[in-house]
């Protein structure tokens, strides 16, 4: 594999999706080191993301579209090795921030292989992957974000309000992780993969987003305690809600639109409407 294949299988542009659990956790902290939050931001989008997407590359050997990459190139064992090689990096680099952020990155890259590896994958799972990933991804990210920024100890993940706002990245992600499955069933069920979206069927995956999106609100509604900044999330998500809804509208009459380009756009809207917002809470909060 040439350069330029291993760049486009660590789907670097895909962190941005998950960008936003970062700058919530950035947000919600009482200190702002900049030093720290820029190496905590940069080992976790780009080594430990990369390193997971290719090592997932590797052990899928997708043909057809997958997350940030339509049209991925055949992979070789240099992408393997190379997963390995990002991932050691990240762990070196994150023994001078913490020694919490380390356990975090290994747990991270360990539950990320036994989702792909062949022999373990968990991703075949639906329902125990979905929640795994989303926990993984979304709340213990989040929490570890919090805790690795702040320098502190790794009994603070007990702490009352961190966790709600860890629960706040579990139902984003339980609400985004299936509709990023919802252009691969064929590809899924080539493998034997059961994934939650090809267990729930096109429209029944646009359904579970909506329950899981309206939870999180409710969660946002809680946290926020009704105040201001809740509001104004609702203002900066208004644009993803409408794509969104018009999409599944579309969607429910002809299920082919549930394709890869539909679904990239939907998560290019999302990520500049939350990033968007989760900036302006660091620029409101730490002002």
């Amino acid at each position: 594999m040439n350069a330029r294949t291993l760049w486009l299988h660590l789907r670097v542009p895909f962190s941005f999706f998950l960008l936003p659990i970062f700058w919530f956790a950035v947000s919600q902290s009482p200190t702002f080191h900049l030093g720290r939050i820029v190496a905590v931001g940069l080992i976790i989008h780009l080594l430990l993301y990369p390193a997971s997407n290719a090592y997932n590359s590797y052990f899928d050997k997708d043909e057809g579209p997958i997350g940030g990459l339509e049209s991925p190139p055949p992979v070789t064992s240099s992408l393997y090795w190379l997963s390995w090689v990002l991932d050691v990096v990240a762990l070196l680099l994150g023994a001078f921030v913490n020694w919490a952020f380390v356990v975090y990155l290994l747990v991270y890259g360990f539950i990320t292989k036994a989702y792909s590896h062949d022999r373990i994958r968990l991703k075949k799972y639906p329902i125990f992957s979905w929640l795994l990933i989303s926990g993984l991804q979304g709340g213990i990210t989040y929490v570890m974000t919090y805790v690795s920024i702040n320098n502190l100890p790794l009994s603070a993940v007990l702490e009352p309000r961190l966790l709600l706002g860890g629960l706040l990245g579990v139902l984003n992600l339980m609400a985004l992780y299936p509709v990023t499955q919802v252009y691969q069933h064929h590809e899924d069920a080539r493998r034997g993969d059961r994934t939650l979206s090809l267990l729930l069927g096109v429209r029944g995956t646009f359904i579970c987003a909506v329950l899981m999106y309206g939870l999180s609100l409710l969660a946002f509604y809680v946290y926020f305690q009704d105040g201001y900044y809740f509001w104004l999330y609702l203002v900066f998500l208004l644009p993803a809600v409408l794509y969104f809804l018009r999409w599944f509208w579309r969607v429910w009459h002809n299920p082919g639109l549930a394709d890869y380009r539909h679904t990239m756009r939907m998560m290019w809207i999302s990520g500049v409407c939350l990033n968007s917002f989760f900036i302006l809470l660091i620029a409101l909060t730490h002002s």
